[in-house]
C-alpha cells in the first residue's frame, strides 16, 4: 500500500509494512466459531461483518456500548461504500442490528448512540424501542463546510439511553469542566466558586448536555487517523468515565480506527470492538500500542475537561502534573 506524502509536522497515523505484518496478527476473526466467552474477546479487535457476528457475543457482559454507525450518507469507508437511504429504510437499518446490540448490554449498562441532524430522528425512535432515553447531547463541531443555500453544519447529536433508568452508573464527578472565568466575582474579598491559579482564574463546572469544547482530530494531532469520520477521543473520553467503571468492559460495534477502544486502554477500562475493515483495525491495534508510551488524552489534564483554545493553561497543568507524578515516583523508590 502507497503510503501518502506528508507535511514533517503532520503526525497522522502511519502504518508501515513491517508493522501491518504484526499488527494484523492481533486482530481476530469469529469465523470458526459459534459462539464465544467474554475472556476469548476481551481488549481484542474483532475484524469482521456485525451481521455475522453479533450473535456469538455473549450477552449481558458490557458496561457501556459507544455506538458511531454509518450516518445516512453515501459515504466511501476505505472500499465500503454505504448509500444514503430513505427515512424508513435506514431506520429498517438500524433495527436490524441494534436490539442484538443492546443484548450485549448489562442490566444496569448504559448505551451513547451518535449520529447527526438528517439521522438523528430515527436513532432517537430505534433508542426509545429498545432503551430509556436519558439525554440527547449536542456537541459542536468547529469544522464543516459552508453552505451557501443553508445553515452550515456544526453538530452531532449523541443520545444517552440505560436498561434500567433506576439502576445505572453515572460519575458526574469525572466529567466536570474547566472553565475560564472572564468576570470574576468575589465575596467578603475572596473567589466565589472559583479558584485563582497561576494559569488563570477557572471554575470547575458541572457538564450539560450541549458541549463546544471539542476539538475535530486533525494532521497535527497524535490522534488523527485517514478514517473518514473519527471521532474524537475527548468526546469518547467523556461517555467512558461517565458511564464504565474502572475496570468495566465497554463495546463498540462500529469500532473504525480503534477511538473507543484506546480511549478505555488510556482510561483504565477493558474493551473489544467489530469492525469490518481490516486496515482499519490495524490501525486501532498501533492506536493501541502507542496508548502504551502516550495515554495522554487531548483536552483532559489533571482529571478535568477544558474548554477548547487553553492549550498553554493545559500545557502548564499537564507538566505541573508530570513533575508531581515523578516527584512522587522518587519518593517510592528512595524513600
Amino acid at each position: 500500500m502507497s503510503e501518502k506524502i506528508r507535511a514533517e509536522r503532520n503526525q497522522t497515523l502511519i502504518v508501515n509494512e513491517v508493522e501491518r505484518e504484526v499488527l494484523t496478527k492481533k486482530l481476530i476473526t469469529l469465523s470458526n466459531y459459534s459462539s464465544v466467552s467474554k475472556k476469548d474477546i476481551l481488549d481484542k479487535t474483532i475484524v469482521g461483518n456485525l451481521f455475522d457476528i453479533i450473535d456469538k457475543i455473549p450477552n449481558n457482559i458490557a458496561d457501556l456500548i459507544i455506538i458511531d454507525p454509518p450516518y445516512n450518507l453515501s459515504k466511501n469507508y476505505n472500499g465500503y461504500k454505504f448509500k444514503s437511504l430513505s427515512h424508513v429504510d435506514y431506520l429498517e437499518y438500524l433495527r436490524s442490528w441494534f436490539p442484538q446490540v443492546v443484548s450485549i448490554l448489562k442490566p444496569n449498562g448504559s448505551l451513547y448512540l451518535c449520529g447527526d441532524w438528517k439521522c438523528t430522528s430515527a436513532l432517537q425512535q430505534v433508542m426509545a424501542e429498545n432503551l430509556t432515553v436519558m439525554n440527547r447531547i449536542t456537541w459542536q463541531r468547529e469544522k464543516g463546510r459552508g453552505a451557501k443555500n443553508n445553515w452550515k453544519n456544526g453538530m452531532e447529536d449523541v443520545w444517552f439511553g440505560v436498561r434500567n433508568p433506576k439502576d445505572y452508573y453515572f460519575d458526574v464527578d469525572s466529567v466536570k469542566i474547566k472553565r475560564k472565568v472572564r468576570a470574576p466575582y468575589k465575596f467578603d474579598g475572596k473567589p466565589k466558586d472559583w479558584k485563582e491559579t497561576d494559569e488563570g482564574n477557572f471554575r470547575i463546572t458541572y457538564p450539560s448536555n450541549l458541549w463546544d469544547d471539542i476539538s475535530i482530530p486533525f494532521w497535527s494531532m497524535p490522534e488523527n487517523t485517514d478514517h473518514p469520520t473519527q471521532k474524537p477521543e475527548k468526546l469518547i473520553a467523556k461517555f467512558i468515565l461517565a458511564s464504565c467503571p474502572k475496570d468495566g468492559l465497554v463495546f463498540d460495534p462500529f469500532l473504525g480506527s480503534g477511538t473507543t477502544s484506546v480511549v478505555a486502554k488510556k482510561l483504565g477500562r477493558h474493551y473489544f470492538g467489530i469492525e469490518m475493515n481490516e486496515e482499519y483495525g490495524i490501525w486501532a491495534e498501533k492506536r493501541l500500542l502507542n496508548a502504551d508510551k502516550d495515554n495522554s488524552i487531548q483536552g483532559y489534564v489533571e482529571g478535568v475537561f477544558w474548554e477548547r483554545n487553553t492549550p498553554s493553561q493545559q500545557k502548564k497543568a499537564k507538566k505541573k502534573s508530570d513533575n508531581k507524578r515523578n516527584t512522587q515516583q522518587v519518593v517510592t523508590l528512595f524513600g
